[in-house]
């Protein structure tokens, strides 16, 4: 006698299988979705927008604070089952979108909003950017992610992992790691170790950075070839002289630089 092949979906209408090519991994302890939403502390007036909420193991929990909160969800396949596994919990706003696509100050309108999610693995690095990008319409931001990412985002100088993700968020925000999730609090569960991250937007005034694209374009050159030393990576964007200007030495190397040396380096730049 035959066996019935499994079910695709399970009761509530998800589908059992995640998408390897949309980098899934569907978070399911309970212990770790409590610390999560503890870490993020919603209050009831917050605007909670979630990227990639999968099968709402976050979102439900939320919403049962909240009352209301809009996700972002790419996989179509998603939306129907997370729409109705919300009725109960409270009003969930779903938006079918690649979140690289989605204007955060729009969202935001005149109320800043709060940022969370478990971010896809492939993408965690062009949406750190992205949110980079809208930071004045966001209040802080609690992500999931590889746990070597969130190692690199927190770097200090001198360290093998600082680099030009490190610059940029810390430039941007207060960059606090909170703790390490285990493979086996996903389905599937990954190959690695995951991380809880928060980061706190600073207000402009405490940022100083006078041109923000010249900033981004000498960090990019400067960890471009991170053996160089910076008279080298920097050719054509910052000469000796004003690297010397700004109290740095043209022979040391990018990751000996602080945030706040790169900062002084290019407003050095901007104002020449």
């Amino acid at each position: 006698m035959s066996r019935r092949p499994a079910p695709a979906h399970d009761a509530d209408g998800f589908r059992r299988e995640a998408k390897k090519h949309l980098g899934q991994n569907f978070l399911h302890e309970r212990g770790v979705i409590d610390k999560i939403v503890l870490a993020i502390d919603p209050r009831p007036g917050d605007r909670i927008v979630e990227i990639g909420p999968g099968q709402g193991a976050l979102t439900l929990p939320l919403l049962d604070r909240l009352g209301a909160l809009t996700a972002i969800e790419f996989d179509r396949d998603l939306l129907v089952p997370l729409a109705a596994a919300a009725r109960a919990h409270g009003a969930l706003t779903l938006l079918n979108a690649d979140v690289l696509d989605v204007d955060f100050d729009a969202l935001a309108g005149d109320t800043p909003i709060r940022l969370v999610g478990n971010l896809p693995y492939n993408l965690s690095s062009p949406i750190l950017f992205h949110a980079l990008a809208h930071a004045a319409a966001i209040v802080d931001m609690h992500f999931m992610l590889q746990k070597e990412v969130v190692e690199r985002m927190a770097a200090a100088p001198g360290s093998k992992v600082y680099g030009r993700l490190s610059v940029m968020l810390q430039a941007y925000c207060a960059v606090t790691p909170l703790f390490t999730v285990p493979p086996g609090a996903f389905r599937p569960a990954p190959k690695v170790e995951s991380a809880v991250v928060r980061l706190r937007p600073r207000p402009p005034t405490q940022v100083g950075i006078v041109d923000p694209a010249g900033f981004a374009q000498l960090v990019r050159a400067a960890f471009g070839q991170r053996r160089k030393t910076l008279r080298n990576a920097l050719a054509g964007v910052a000469d000796g002289a004003m690297i010397e200007a700004a109290g740095l030495r043209p022979d040391a190397r990018a990751e000996q630089l602080s945030v706040a040396d790169f900062i002084r380096l290019a407003n050095l730049r901007a104002a020449a």
